[in-house]
């Protein structure tokens, strides 16, 4: 599809995005979704005839502003970016990042009303505690599956078109282990979840595990540099995952290039920890870190 101005598209709607996206979903095909942030990023997967895109959390807060993903935007600033990049998408479903849902039951509320407004074909929420972090970075810390439940249910009562799809992601891989998962992410289907994400597999043999023990249409992120192997995607259709994210897709090569870019003109280069974190590196992931580690010190003292 080649955008028209201003999103004037007859075939552009959230509504018509919303059943393309759901139609695409029913025929058990590998749906590729570039990670976008902004509206040129979106015009460039718009303009290379991918059928689905993804707001990237992460790609917002670095390139959007300046932020590592640690939980430090909140939902109308993320809100305000979906607006902007459904309007350069012009009609390709957009696929968006709502993290913990910004608190509790009725703020997930609040965030799928707001997220449909927007125009947003599909949303998901993650069972993290806030702040939540990068799925791909360490110390990562868990509501119970009880408390993710009621968020989700919330979800699913706030839409008020039933093509929204709602993506439940299990973020338990990395503190308790790929079974727990597993059984995570099968106890979001059986609640409604209509997608299910168990975040960073960290082998194949555990994508493998995802696929044959979670009986529900399945998502899976593609992070460069990040735990989960990259995996073909003929194979990851073959074990029958539906959607494909690729979150730095565009980020990535942007920042490589950027760096070298400004080192031909004589600038000195950052060191940096290979993958995401130190993606997030050269946005003050070590200076948030050490912030928050202060006053959560301090609040551990004071219990």
């Amino acid at each position: 599809m080649t955008p028209s101005p201003q999103g004037s598209s007859t075939s552009a709607t959230p509504t018509a995005a919303r059943g393309r996206l759901r139609s695409l979903l029913a025929q058990n095909r590998l749906i590729t979704a570039p990670g976008v942030f902004d509206g040129l990023s979106a015009h460039l997967v718009a303009r290379t005839g991918f059928s689905a895109a993804y707001l990237s959390g992460a790609g917002v807060s670095v390139a959007g502003f300046g932020l590592p993903d640690i939980g430090l935007l909140t939902q109308s600033e993320m809100t305000d970016r979906a607006r902007i990049v459904v309007t350069a998408l012009d009609g390709i479903p957009l696929i968006a990042d709502a993290d913990t849902g910004y608190g509790a039951p009725m703020n997930v509320a609040r965030t799928v009303r707001e997220y449909e407004k927007a125009g947003v074909a599909a949303l998901h929420l993650e069972d993290q505690a806030f702040p939540k972090r990068c799925g791909h970075l360490p110390d990562k810390e868990l509501v119970s599956p009880e408390e993710f439940t009621e968020k989700l249910d919330a979800a699913l009562q706030a839409r008020t078109d039933d093509d929204l799809v709602i993506i439940a992601r299990t973020d338990a891989r990395g503190p308790l282990g790929i079974d727990e998962a597993i059984d995570r992410a099968g106890r979001y289907a059986a609640a409604g979840a209509d997608v299910l994400f168990v975040e960073a597999p960290q082998n194949i043999g555990e994508i493998e595990k995802i696929a044959a023990e979670v009986d529900a249409p399945l998502l899976i992120n593609m992070v460069q540099g990040g735990l989960t192997p990259d995996t073909a995607p003929e194979r990851l259709a073959e074990l029958g995952f539906r959607i494909a994210i690729h979150p730095g897709a565009l980020l990535a090569p942007y920042v490589l290039h950027g760096l070298e870019a400004l080192g031909r003109l004589g600038g000195t280069m950052p060191e940096a920890t290979p993958g995401p974190q130190g993606l997030f590196e050269l946005v003050g992931l070590r200076e948030w870190s050490a912030f928050g580690e202060r006053y959560r010190d301090h609040t551990k003292d004071g219990a």
